[in-house]
C-alpha cells in the first residue's frame, strides 16, 4: 500500500461556519484522499463566523485530523462600541444589513484598519506559530497551505517557514491590498505601508502562490511572486440533486450570496422598473429572489422604486439546498462589484450557477475574468455597469422565452470547474513541490 503524503491546511473558515469562505478548502479536503494526500486541518475553536451551516459536516472525510486552538478576537468590543448585540454576526466587505450610527462606524473602521493589521485575527498568529512549530516537529508534513483572507493565516505560515523552513503554498481566495474594500479602511500612510510590506513578504517567501483568477495572479507577479498558478473555485458534482427540480412557475430571477453597496447596480433595478411599467404580463409573473445577506442600501433602492412586492429575501440557506434553488430559477443574476479591481473579481457563486445550467445575466467588466468564464461556457451574457439598454433587452428576451416556453438549459464545458478536477490539479502542484 502506498503511503499518503500529508498536507497541513491553515484556515480560519471551517464547519460549522457557513458562507463562501469555507467552501474552497472544505471541498479540497473532501477529495484530497482520493489523490493520495492526507489533509490535516488547523482552524480556530471559536471563530466569529458569518453564518452557521451544519450540513457542511457531511463533506468532511472520516478519520482526518482536525486541530483546533482557541482564538481571541476583538469583536465583542466592536459590537458594544457600535451598539450591536453580542449575537449579531460580523459581515465582511463593509456590508451593513441594518442602519447604523455613521460616526461610530467611521471610528470603528479606522480602528479596524490601523490597529488590527492585517486583520482582527492577528492575535492568533503568535500562539499558532508556537503551537504548530511544536506539532510539526513531532508530526511532520510534506507541505503547509495557508488560505486567506483573513491574511493572518498567511502570517502564521510565514512564521513556520522562518522557523522550520517548511514547504509552503499561500492560497489567495481574494486579493490583499487590492481587495475592493481596502480603499474604505481609512488607513494612515504607515498602516498602508505595513499592509503592503506584509503582503510582499508573504508573496516572496511562499514556495508557491495560488490565486482564484488570472488578473489576481498577474497583480501578484507584479509584486514579485515568481511561482504562481490559477486554481479557480468550482462546484461539487455531489451537490447536484439526483432528480432535477421543476422550474418555477413564475419568471424568477435569483441572486445567491451577499450584495453589498459595490455589488448593487442601480441600472438593474431601473431596467426591472421600466419593464414593469411597460408590460403588465411581466408585472404579473415576476419574482426576484435574493438569497443571502443584503446591504440596507439595496432595500432602500428597492423601496424607492416601489419594487418591494416583487422581491423575496431569504437571509441564508444551507449549502445542500443551494443548487436545488438555482436549478428552479428562470434567470440567475450575477452582479460584480463596481470597483477599480472589478476586472479580477471571480465570485465563487458563478461556478454553482454554471452547474445549475440556468441562464446568467451578469453585470460587470466585459473584459474581466468573469466575462471570460461566462462566455467560454455559453452560460449567459455580461453587460457593462452602464449598459441599461443591454440589461433591459436581455431581461425582456429572457421573459419572452419564458412566456413562449422556449426556455432551455445552458452552459457547457463546465466539468473543468468540478471540485474533484480542481483537486487533481492542486495535487499535481503539491507533487511538484515535494519533488523539488
Amino acid at each position: 500500500m502506498i503511503e499518503s503524503n500529508k498536507v497541513l491546511i491553515i484556515t480560519y473558515y471551517w464547519p460549522p461556519s457557513g458562507g463562501a469562505g469555507v467552501q474552497r478548502w472544505l471541498k479540497f479536503v473532501k477529495y484530497l484522499p482520493e489523490f493520495n494526500w492526507q489533509p490535516v486541518v488547523y482552524t480556530p475553536e471559536n471563530p466569529e463566523a458569518p453564518a452557521a451551516d451544519v450540513s457542511l459536516f457531511n463533506d468532511i472525510p472520516k478519520n482526518i485530523e482536525i486541530i483546533k486552538l482557541p482564538i481571541w478576537e476583538p469583536y465583542l468590543f466592536y459590537k458594544k462600541f457600535t451598539g450591536k448585540s453580542k449575537d449579531d454576526k460580523i459581515n465582511s466587505g463593509f456590508l451593513a444589513e441594518k442602519k447604523s450610527n455613521p460616526f461610530l462606524e467611521k471610528i470603528s473602521v479606522f480602528i479596524r484598519g490601523n490597529f488590527f493589521i492585517p486583520d482582527a485575527r492577528k492575535f492568533w498568529i503568535r500562539p499558532s506559530i508556537k503551537y504548530l512549530a511544536n506539532y510539526l516537529i513531532d508530526n511532520p508534513v510534506d507541505i503547509v497551505v495557508s488560505t486567506g483572507p483573513p491574511h493572518s493565516m498567511h502570517l502564521i505560515a510565514l512564521g513556520l517557514k522562518k522557523k522550520l523552513n517548511i514547504k509552503w503554498i499561500a492560497d489567495f481566495r481574494d486579493p490583499w491590498t487590492n481587495i475592493d474594500y481596502y480603499k474604505d479602511l481609512k488607513l494612515t500612510r504607515f498602516s498602508d505601508n505595513k499592509h503592503k510590506r506584509l503582503e510582499k513578504e508573504v508573496l516572496l517567501n511562499a514556495d508557491f502562490v495560488i490565486s482564484v483568477g488570472k488578473t489576481i495572479a498577474d497583480e501578484f507577479k507584479q509584486l514579485g511572486a515568481k511561482n504562481i498558478e490559477v486554481i479557480t473555485n468550482g462546484f461539487d458534482s455531489d451537490d447536484i440533486p439526483v432528480s432535477r427540480p421543476s422550474l418555477d412557475s413564475v419568471f424568477s430571477i435569483v441572486h445567491l450570496g451577499a450584495i453589498n453597496k459595490d455589488r448593487n447596480h442601480p441600472l438593474f433595478w431601473e431596467a426591472i422598473k421600466q419593464l414593469l411599467d411597460e408590460n403588465n404580463e411581466f408585472k404579473n409573473k415576476l419574482e426576484i429572489k435574493l438569497i443571502g445577506k443584503v446591504d440596507n442600501s439595496v432595500f432602500q433602492q428597492i423601496d424607492d422604486l416601489n419594487l418591494s412586492a416583487f422581491v423575496k429575501h431569504t437571509p441564508y440557506i444551507s449549502h445542500n439546498q443551494v443548487l436545488g434553488e438555482l436549478m428552479k430559477a428562470r434567470l440567475l443574476y450575477l452582479p460584480i462589484n463596481n470597483t477599480p479591481n472589478s476586472k479580477g473579481i471571480v465570485t465563487g457563486k458563478v461556478f454553482e450557477y454554471l452547474a445549475s445550467q440556468r441562464p446568467i445575466l451578469a453585470i460587470g467588466r466585459v473584459d474581466g475574468d468573469i466575462a471570460e468564464i461566462v462566455t467560454e461556457t455559453g452560460a449567459g451574457s455580461i453587460f457593462d455597469f452602464n449598459d441599461l439598454s443591454g440589461i433591459k433587452e436581455y431581461l425582456s428576451t429572457s421573459f419572452s422565452k419564458f412566456i413562449n416556453v422556449t426556455d432551455q438549459s445552458y452552459s457547457f464545458n463546465v466539468d473543468l470547474y468540478s471540485r474533484k478536477s480542481l483537486t487533481g490539479k492542486l495535487c499535481k502542484l503539491f507533487e511538484k513541490q515535494v519533488d523539488e
